[in-house]
């Protein structure tokens, strides 16, 4: 595991790119910043971090031969990484809001942004972007239903400990990945999913108020719901959110 420490940078996914893209890096190297100037999130969103309080850094991770169509894979991985390590530390509430938003009840805690590099039918190498809030207590007012594990627990948390053992849990989900254990994957992600099978009230891309169930997630990663009229609608990011949020 190489990690580069920075005190401040546009966004560590851009830096670890250009890096990467003039050199050969081995697997598993992250580049950790105190503070991002760009910061980025899904379909892009802005990731919002006070300096020196949180976690932003970029792992890379290398692919032999990783069909495109297994992209969401990768997402459910690194989720599955961070919710086991939330899980081995504090007793909390935590999910994964879909597709990779990280809960404590209602209140985001962390995103991930993944990008990936192809070659030819496969993936090559995915940068992952993970921003997680740890000693962060206060935030801007503009921020809804957000949280941090100070808040959470009341104590500070040793930030270099807890990349560390995220990224080990992150590797032993690539690990299952890479084994094509994808059945195992998914079983495990939807057993962590926000709102898995329970009847909520959703908002579609035409402001459409409706009734259902999340059922699953597509090999795409598209969204299942079972609405109230038993059809099954198939949803991308965007197109979907919950009507209380």
């Amino acid at each position: 595991m190489n990690i580069i420490k920075l005190n401040a940078i546009d966004s560590t996914n851009s830096y670890l790119k250009k890096l990467s893209n003039e050199k050969v890096l081995s697997d598993y190297t992250i580049v950790c910043a105190e503070y991002q100037t760009k910061g980025r999130g899904q379909m892009g969103t802005k990731w919002q971090s006070s300096v020196g309080k949180n976690l932003i850094f970029s792992v890379l991770i290398n692919f032999k031969n990783l069909p495109i169509d297994y992209r969401f894979y990768i997402s459910m991985a690194v989720s599955l990484g961070i919710i086991s390590t939330l899980n081995s530390q504090i007793d909390g509430d935590f999910k994964i809001k879909w597709p990779n938003d990280i809960m404590s009840g209602k209140d985001k805690l962390a995103g991930i942004l993944i990008e990936n590099t192809f070659k030819g039918a496969n993936i090559n190498r995915s940068i992952i972007g993970v921003g997680l809030n740890v000693n962060q207590e206060n935030f801007s007012k503009s921020l809804k239903n957000v949280t941090s594990l100070i808040k959470l627990t009341k104590q500070n948390i040793d930030r270099d400990l807890l990349l560390n053992q995220l990224i080990t849990n992150i590797q032993s989900e690539i690990l299952l990945l890479k084994e094509k254990k994808l059945d195992l994957l998914k079983e495990k992600y939807l057993k962590q999913l926000y709102g898995y099978n329970l009847e909520l009230n959703f908002v579609d891309k035409n402001n459409i108020t409706f009734t259902g169930k999340i059922i699953g997630v597509t090999e795409e990663g598209k969204l299942k719901i079972l609405d109230k009229n038993k059809t099954i609608r198939k949803f991308n990011l965007k197109e979907i959110r919950l009507a209380d949020s």
